[in-house]
């Protein structure tokens, strides 16, 4: 399973085939800010990509629309994701997401 690293918490995350950033780290008992569950809705998940764009996949149209639509455009980038959404394809991804706790 390819490994991802988490900033500024210095987390690493497993992330499972078929598994959004977001849904790895829930199954594993972390904490992942949210308040639609996944549904591309709040942009409450986002993240900045620091390094190692190239290990995930390309956003679809449903998270594009949705960041053009509800995400502030001072945070839009090629870097930004939405982690409900962001699919890793191998090692190396280093993303900046603030709030993300470790389990209990």
């Amino acid at each position: 399973m390819p490994v991802i690293h988490i900033e500024p918490g210095g987390i690493d995350l497993e992330v499972g085939p078929n598994e959004s950033v977001a849904e790895s780290a829930w199954r594993q008992g972390y904490t992942w800010p949210t308040r639609c569950w996944g549904q591309a809705d709040c942009m409450v998940c986002w993240v900045r990509i620091l390094d190692g764009e190239l290990a995930v996949e390309p956003p679809g149209e449903e998270e594009l629309l949705a960041m053009r639509s509800k995400l502030p455009a001072k945070l839009r980038s090629p870097f930004t994701r939405l982690a409900c959404r962001l699919r890793v394809t191998g090692d190396g991804l280093v993303v900046e997401k603030k709030g993300v706790k470790p389990p209990e």
